[in-house]
Parts: C-alpha cells; structure tokens; sequence
C-alpha cells in the first residue's frame, strides 16, 4: 500500500472533523447565531459522533482528548467559515454537501474503531452508523430542528449501506485505501442520489 493503514485512518478522521466543523458551522449561522455559537455548533457536530462511539466501546478519554489538534482543526475550520461564508452562494447546498461528506467519512472511522476493537461485523456497521449520524443530531437538536435522522430523507441507511459495502470489499481482500474511500464514496452518493431524485423510507402509518 502507498500509505500505512494508520495515515489513510488519520486522513480520513481529519476530513470528517473538517466536513462536519463546516457542516455544523454553516448550520449555525443559518440560525444566525454569533461567532461563539457558531463555534459551539462545529465543534459539536465535529465530536459528537465519535464521543458517543467511545464512550459506548469503553475508549477513555474520548479521541478529541487524546489529541488536541483535532479541537484546533474546529476551530480554525469555523472561524475560516465564518469569514468567507458571504461568498458562498447557498449555505443550503454547502450544508448539504459538507454534511455527506461527513457523514461518508465517520461511518468508516466508526467501523475501522469497531474493528480494531474485535467487535462483530454487525456492531461495526452500528458503530460506523453512530459515529456518522449521532453528530448531525446533536447539531439539528441544539438548533432546535427535527434531526435528518428522524425524518423521511435517507441518512442512517446510507451509513449501514456503506457500512456494509466496507465490510464485503475488506472480506475479497481489497487494498484498504480502496475499500476506506469507495465505502465513504458509497454513502456519500447514497445521499446525493436520495436527495436529487426524492428517494425517502417509506412511511409505516
């Protein structure tokens, strides 16, 4: 492999940590919040995933404390959106995007840390899915929204698709750099491709 499957795990983690810190930022400032609550919300949509994931597995301190760059990574990452978002011409769409990419990304770190724990396949997908959403919600709950994950729209399933499309590529021996980026382009397309064409659960009431 080019890269050591440790650098591809740290360079996965730091975009999710960048996609969800945009994610959360432009999600604030679409609620007008000032610059401290805008951070508040980056950071919080940055952590919250990979907190619950650690804290369920028994992983203390949580990763953002073992390593401090990831919290300057949020805070550079809000300020830098906070100073150019006037010329971003949708927040929505740039949520949008971010927000995949985020949630592509933490589904596989959520996955490679079930693994390395030796937890069973089915945990794994579970861990990657909370890793990927638990962060959105805990964004969409402090700006008093009804999190993603509850509505209608495609986001948990895109994370347990990708999450098993990782597992099967990983089992036929893939190179991992491979299998990482393919799972994460899964669930971002999943999204993308749920959202331009109106594809939503269906709704059992």
């Amino acid at each position: 492999m080019a890269l050591s499957d440790l650098n591809i795990g740290e360079v996965i983690t730091v975009l999710g940590t960048f996609s969800f810190a945009v994610s959360g930022a432009f999600a604030a400032m679409q609620k007008r919040l000032d610059a401290f609550g805008v951070l508040i919300i980056a950071f919080a949509t940055s952590v919250g995933g990979g907190t619950l994931r650690d804290i369920l597995i028994g992983d203390s301190p949580v990763f953002w404390l073992k390593n401090a760059n990831y919290s300057l990574l949020i805070l550079a990452t809000g300020l830098v959106a906070m100073i150019f978002w006037k010329k971003i011409k949708s927040l929505k769409i740039t949520l949008f995007l971010f927000d995949s990419l985020g949630l592509g990304f933490f589904t596989v770190v959520g996955l490679q840390k079930g693994i390395a724990f030796g937890l069973s396949p089915g945990i794994c997908v579970a861990l990657g899915t909370v890793t990927g959403c638990f962060g959105g919600i805990t964004r969409d709950i402090l700006l008093n929204n009804i999190p993603l994950i509850f509505r209608k729209e495609i986001y948990a399933t895109a994370c347990i698709i990708g999450g098993l499309v990782y597992l099967l590529l990983r089992y036929f021996g893939l190179d991992e750099a491979i299998v990482k980026f393919t799972a994460v382009s899964v669930v971002f397309l999943i999204r993308i491709i749920a959202v331009r064409f109106k594809l939503t659960l269906p709704r059992i009431y």
